[in-house]
């Protein structure tokens, strides 16, 4: 390996095998190093969702500024992710990952001791910035270290920690909010994360310190100033009021000019940022804009549950976590038959993983104020199979015809659109959720246009006090529940679009045998 990012797929099939390389009890470490620090960052994007409500009532913020917690972590990961080969090939793994392991810590500890809203946001943007080479760092090392005929096994285990992460974030988030409150979803990373980079400076060492080529500049810098200002744009447009506003009109414009400017550069540039070899393969192509899809229905839903249930149902956050884990338990489940299924047909396992989130999403919609539990854990519990019988299936299309040498770029183009694509609809979402309860609520109202019809449906209301006042202002609290509640259900349906879109795209796949270098 060149760069020690990500895996191929593709090694997962049968091949000739590589002569093992000798025995080093270290690789045993370096696994566990890669376990835990890939659980730490699960943890750290799904444990965050479930105690946002509890940082918006500590800190007085709006539904939009808890969201943007959420989506500046991952823009930040998305826009450092393609450096993660090049940093290792020029610092070395021990240097590279103790660097990034320390700088998870430390984030994750200014997360917890953050007293105002700028303050989080910035160590929320470095908790990104410093976690996202955790998990492709990890993958390439492990298919480094051991021989080809381990990769399976090892593949298997990564990826069982890679799914932990996100399975055990909500409980561990929810309970610790609960417990103590919501800087203990950050705090109680740091000592594990601690132990994690002195288990690094021992276990990993200088391999490929040195080798690293000439860096596009150009390129990374077009390709990051315009995910950022697209990202800023819709977060902060809405609040803004759009093109009213000197700012999104700038954000908008060096966007659209950084994306141009980037787009040169990958086609005529002498040493381009992306080699150009990725964008002439149709599977990966094809696979870019799945992917972009499943990056939507990554985190979107983890963002909009607690806030719906904590703000409309009045749940702990423990019970929230318990719920939210179903995602990732379903994910967890998938495991069991995505191999086999993708080795039978892959097309049609990927068409029958977004299907399934296409019908989870769906019954979302159909959704009250009044859902119960069973109905809210079996539909994330679905939607989180749909997603793992998905994924897999998609990456193995994807790089099936790519040759070798560009497979760790993609991985790296691939991890970055999957984080752009969960950051950007999550705004999107919060933007039809917000647009949408003030749309309700406009509505609803003007349906009761008097006093004396406004008394009439106070009388319909749960638990009115006798008080005529008292009443109005319980009619006008199940009012907004009311209209809240209609904008959920509209940002639910973004997402089933999301999904339903992308199946016609599973069969865009060409199934051919592998290209060579």
């Amino acid at each position: 390996m060149s760069n020690a990012q990500a895996a191929d797929p593709r090694e997962l099939d049968s091949g000739p095998v590589d002569a093992e390389p000798p025995l080093d009890p270290k690789r045993w470490w370096i696994l566990l190093l890669v376990q835990i620090s890939t659980l730490a960052f699960g943890i750290a994007i799904t444990s965050t969702n479930v105690v946002v409500p509890q940082i918006r009532g500590a800190l007085s913020l709006t539904q939009e500024e808890g969201a943007w917690i959420v989506t500046l972590f991952l823009a930040a990961a998305a826009v450092v992710t393609p450096l993660t080969g090049w940093l290792a090939a020029r610092l070395g793994w021990r240097r590279f990952m103790v660097t990034v392991l320390a700088g998870f810590t430390l984030s994750s500890l200014a997360c917890g001791m953050a007293t105002s809203l700028e303050t989080l946001l910035l160590a929320r943007v470095a908790q990104g910035l410093f976690g996202a080479p955790l998990m492709p760092m990890g993958q390439g090392m492990l298919m480094a270290t051991f021989p080809k005929r381990m990769h399976a096994l090892v593949l298997m285990l990564w990826g069982t920690g890679a799914v932990m992460g996100p399975t055990l974030g909500p409980i561990l988030g929810g309970v610790m909010a609960e417990s103590l409150n919501w800087r203990w979803a950050f705090l109680f990373m740091v000592p594990i994360c601690a132990l994690t980079t002195a288990l690094a400076a021992y276990a990993l060492g200088d391999q490929e310190r040195g080798t690293a080529g000439r860096l596009g500049l150009t390129g990374f810098l077009a390709l990051g100033l315009c995910m950022a200002s697209a990202q800023l744009m819709m977060d902060r447009g809405h609040r803004l009021d759009w093109f009213d506003s000197t700012e999104i009109t700038v954000e908008l414009i060096l966007a659209v000019g950084a994306g141009l400017i980037f787009i040169a550069n990958t086609a005529w540039a002498r040493q381009p940022f992306l080699d150009r070899g990725l964008f002439r393969d149709w599977n990966f192509c094809i696979g870019l804009l799945v992917v972009f899809a499943m990056g939507a229905l990554s985190y979107t839903l983890l963002v909009l549950f607690p806030p719906l249930l904590q703000d409309l149902r009045q749940y702990p956050d423990s019970v929230i976590g318990y719920l939210m884990s179903a995602r990732g338990l379903g994910n967890f489940t998938s495991f069991a038959v995505v191999v086999q299924a993708t080795r039978y047909n892959a097309r049609l396992a990927l068409t029958i993983g977004l299907l399934l989130q296409v019908w989870a999403i769906w019954h979302m919609t159909l959704f009250n104020i009044n859902v119960s539990d069973f109905d809210i854990y079996w539909t994330n519990f679905v939607q989180g199979f749909g997603f793992g019988l998905a994924y897999t299936p998609m990456t193995v299309l994807a790089f099936s015809t790519l040759p070798n040498s560009l497979v760790v770029q993609g991985s790296a183009v691939f991890s970055q659109l999957r984080n752009f694509g969960s950051s950007l609809f999550i705004s999107v979402s919060v933007l039809v959720l917000v647009r949408s309860t003030a749309e309700n609520y406009a509505g609803l109202t003007a349906a009761i246009s008097s006093l004396d019809m406004a008394l009439g449906y106070s009388t319909l209301a749960e638990n009115l006090a006798s008080d005529e006042a008292k009443s109005l202002t319980k009619l006008k609290g199940e009012i907004e529940r009311q209209a809240a509640i209609g904008g959920y259900l509209n940002a639910f349906a973004m997402s089933a679009i999301a999904a339903a879109v992308a199946v016609p795209l599973a069969w865009m796949f060409k199934v051919e045998k592998r290209k060579k270098e």
